[in-house]
């Protein structure tokens, strides 16, 4: 601000200002300088009183009938006007400054509320992610603790593992199927299934000594550990092509794959 201040003092807008050839934004500036910082003040009074001394030094004796004549001439009109541009001015400026923070203000006030809406806004956002993300937290925790104890029945030393190949007709296929009898549980995990058409499907299947009970669909989307219906005194386990509208009959030959339980039952 004192760079400021100095480098208006060195211009010559004091100057311009006294004698009335300053523009509507130099006249501003100006003001504002001399109604904000005394040194201005100062110095616009020092140029009011050397233009004052110029003037009384340059002044010449007037004749003292000519002063008569001109006293009598204002007693007779009594029409003075007395016009004081430098309050004129300044009042004129603090007006326009006043009224320019009013709407400034009232701007201000308006941009904060609506901020003040935005961070409201904002934060009922984060609220809500933060409950979501415990939501999630509490969801996965409960999937790894199920995921827990089935790896303790995989674990467990009466868990049996049967691992399941395909035959000739699905040669890349591979599951994995743990049975508990002492617990009685059945589980299987898909390892690989060949790709199948869109109305085809694979199924589970455990053989019985009179039938064929179907355990579920096996499908390789959903790869992880997969509980299937425990099944007393099954013979074998098989997997089948199945359509999905049922036109497979159960008769047809659509087995892929098959593992016998019978030696370890």
């Amino acid at each position: 601000m004192e760079q400021k201040l100095h480098t208006f003092l060195n211009s010559n807008l004091l100057n311009k200002y006294l004698v009335g050839e300053t523009s509507l934004e130099e006249t501003k500036e100006v003001e504002h300088f001399i109604s904000t910082y005394p040194e201005a003040e100062q110095a616009f009074e020092k140029l009011q009183d050397n233009l004052e001394i110029i003037a009384k030094a340059g002044a010449v004796d007037v004749p003292h009938d000519i002063l008569e004549d001109i006293l009598d001439s204002i007693d007779d009109t009594n029409d003075a006007k007395v016009i004081q541009l430098v309050q004129n001015k300044k009042t004129s400026w603090y007006s326009i400054a006043a009224s320019a923070a009013a709407v400034l203000f009232a701007v201000t006030s308006f941009m904060l509320y609506q901020k003040n809406m935005e961070l409201n806004n904002e934060n009922n956002v984060v609220v809500e992610e933060i409950y979501d993300l415990r939501s999630d937290i509490e969801t996965n925790n409960s999937k790894l603790e199920e995921l827990s104890r089935e790896l303790l029945k995989l674990n467990n030393p009466d868990a049996k593992k049967y691992v399941i190949n395909g035959n000739e007709r699905a040669k890349n296929l591979k599951t994995v199927a743990y049975i508990n009898p002492i617990e009685k549980t059945s589980m299987i995990d898909v390892i690989t299934l060949p790709q199948l058409p869109e109305e085809q499907h694979y199924e589970i299947w455990a053989e019985m000594q009179d039938k064929m009970v179907n355990l579920g669909i096996l499908d390789e989307s959903d790869r992880k550990l997969k509980q299937i219906p425990y099944m007393e005194d099954a013979l074998a386990l098989s997997i089948k092509i199945k359509s999905k509208d049922n036109s497979i009959a159960d008769n047809e030959d659509t087995e892929v794959a098959e593992i016998s339980l019978k030696e370890e039952n």
